[in-house]
């Protein structure tokens, strides 16, 4: 399964507003009319929209990405370095 993302990039973006517009479920504008998302995964049924907003973003500013989901990498403990000086090196 696969989770897509959008990302702004501020400053390509010129405040057109357009994104906002063609995709209100994910993107909102601030006081000055730039774009705002909350970097969550986008639900399936809104990335049709999502494309959309993207390619027709006059600046391209819009970047889409998709990340596989799959298991969490295990944490990997380290355990301490020796104490060099006890050690005689």
């Amino acid at each position: 399964m696969t989770s897509l993302r959008i990302t702004i990039d501020p400053v390509a973006c010129d405040a057109y507003g357009y994104c906002a517009e063609l995709l209100p479920e994910a993107i909102v504008l601030d006081e000055w009319g730039y774009p705002m998302v909350n970097g969550q995964p986008l639900p399936a049924e809104l990335a049709a929209a999502a494309k959309r907003a993207a390619r027709d973003c006059p600046t391209r500013a819009i970047t889409l990405r998709e990340k596989k989901a799959g298991p969490r990498p295990a944490r990997v403990s380290v355990a301490p370095r020796a104490d060099l000086r006890r050690s005689g090196r």
